[in-house]
This record gives structure tokens, sequence and C-alpha cells, in this order.
């Protein structure tokens, strides 16, 4: 899949596609319905299909403390999307400026001069432009007048409810793991770099793998059991803790894993952490051995999920 950073790296050869248009966090179930619906289009009319998609979200822009926490950072959304038949991403940057673009100036510039969109697969509440005075009937509008179809998403629904980034949010804020895990039709994953840390839990007996996660806000936090992906061997079945340490005054969220019966050097490898089951919430103790005696607690019972799951 090729991503394409900015409306200004658009070229003459990305004229003509199908394209659809979201924050896609978390490339969900129902976010692979629409994928399917495009890539099935893009088949038919012989082109390729264009996710428009943009950094920060809209809602970050605007309310960056009442934005909810992502499901996924851009590089780990685009590993998503390629698996999905997806050609292309353009990720517009929203600022200040794209914020106060006309609604009809993005239709033009973007859609028709900049992709010569042929289809549109949009959702009904889909909101644009200046003071979000574009929608639906105004892409309808614009594409019969312009040669181009402009259809609803399709709705896909679990248990009756529509599966959304929202219900896959509280899902992992319950640390309902299986739950996520049918909305997203894959365990949640978290991705990143191992980086060398403090080296405290060396000093007892639980080395970790740090991964800084390189967010404002976490969706998953506590201490998990965990497989990890990317490294020889994999997956590596582990024991997790996604916070800010508070038993050694921690600040930054970080994620750690302790990974059973292994040592190998691992640093700079990008690896891929698996959220398989819950085990507890992240809390402070009063002493360094109360915490190393709750992480011979945490580490058995992964150890015990893992034995049971596999046999």
């Amino acid at each position: 899949m090729e991503l394409i950073r900015g409306f200004y790296n658009l070229k003459p050869q990305h004229r003509g596609c199908v394209a659809t248009i979201g924050n896609f966090d978390g490339v969900h179930l129902g976010h692979q319905t629409v994928l399917g619906q495009l890539a099935d289009k893009a088949a038919e009319l012989g082109v390729p299909s264009v996710v428009i998609s943009f950094e920060p979200y809209p809602m970050e822009y605007f309310a960056a403390e009442k934005a909810p926490a992502r499901l996924t950072r851009l590089r780990e959304k685009v590993r998503a999307l390629s698996r999905y038949s997806v050609d292309r991403m353009l990720c517009l940057r929203f600022d200040k400026k794209f914020a106060e673009q006309p609604a009809r100036e993005f239709i033009d510039k973007v859609l028709i001069d900049g992709l010569d969109v042929r289809y549109l697969v949009v959702g009904d509440d889909f909101r644009f432009g200046h003071q979000r005075a574009g929608d639906f009937a105004l892409l309808e509008e614009v594409g019969k007048q312009r040669g181009f179809e402009v259809v609803h998403l399709h709705t896909f629904s679990i248990e009756q409810e529509r599966v959304s980034s929202t219900r896959v949010r509280k899902a992992l804020e319950v640390g309902d793991m299986s739950a996520a895990e049918k909305l997203l039709g894959r365990p949640y994953r978290m991705c990143g770099r191992v980086a060398h840390g403090d080296k405290r839990g060396r000093t007892i007996g639980f080395p970790t793998a740090n991964i800084h996660l390189h967010r404002k806000k976490t969706p998953v936090k506590g201490v998990f059991a965990v497989e990890l992906f990317g490294i020889k061997g994999e997956p590596v079945a582990g024991v997790a803790n996604v916070g800010t340490r508070p038993t050694v005054d921690g600040t930054r969220s970080l994620l750690e894993v302790h990974l059973f019966d292994f040592a190998e050097e691992i640093y700079g490898e990008y690896v891929h952490v698996e959220f398989v089951k819950k085990l507890r919430d992240e809390t402070k103790f009063d002493s360094f051995e109360e915490l190393k005696k709750q992480i011979d607690l945490d580490a058995e019972q992964a150890r015990d999920y893992f034995l049971k799951r596999n046999s």
C-alpha cells in the first residue's frame, strides 16, 4: 500500500480512484466491511482504492483534552489497512488552514482535482469543511454534476449494535479483551520499538522489553497476559504492564513486557504486542518488595492462562 503524506504529494498518476473518508481508528470489522465494499468497486471499475484520513484527527485538533485515546497510531493503521486490499492512503494534515477550508473547496481541490474520484463511500453523518457545512447531500449533489457516485457505507453490527471505534474503546476500558477481539476481528495490539529502560526489573528477576507508546492517552491500562510478535520464535508469551509505574514515581505511559523463558537481546526491534487477557489494574505499592511479590503472582496467573488456553 502506498502512503501519500499531504495533498502536495499527490501526482497526476494518483488521479482516477474509488475512495472513502474517515479516521479508520482501529480498522475494526465495521471499517473492514467498508474496505471490502471499496475493493469490490475498485475491481469493477479497474481503478485503485484510496482511504482518505487525517493527522491529527479532527477531534484532536478542536478539543485535544476531550479527544478519546487512539486505538491505532498512524504507523499501526497503515499496517492494518494494507491487509485489506487498500491500494493507497492519503493522509491530510488537519490544521487551522484545513479546518477553515470551505466544504466545496475540499471537494474541488481534493476529490476532483487531486484524486478524480469515481466512487465515494461515506457515512450518513459525515460532516466536513468550515463550520462542518459539508454533508452527504452536498457530496451527492456535486457528484451528480461532476460524474462520480456517492454511496452510504454499509453498517456492520454485532449483537444488534453497530461496530464502532467507541465501542472498541469501551471494551478495552473495562478490560473485556474478548469483546474487543470480536469487534476488531483480531486481538487488540500495540506496536513500537524496544528501547532501553531503567533496568529495575532485572534487579528483581523480571527483565522487561520497554516500548514507548508515543501517545497522549492509551486505550488500555493495567496488567495483561500478552503475546509478542516480530522476534525470533514468535509469538512469545509474557506479562505486560501499561501505565505510568506509580510505585517508582513514573509519569510517562510505558508498555513493559516480561517475556517467559526468553533471554535474547531485542533492543531496537519493532514489535507487536497482543493483549489477550487483563489480569488487574495498575496499582501503587508501598515498596519495591511488595511490587515484586505481585509481579510473581501476575506472571503465574498469565502462565496458567496460556497453559489452559493451549492445552
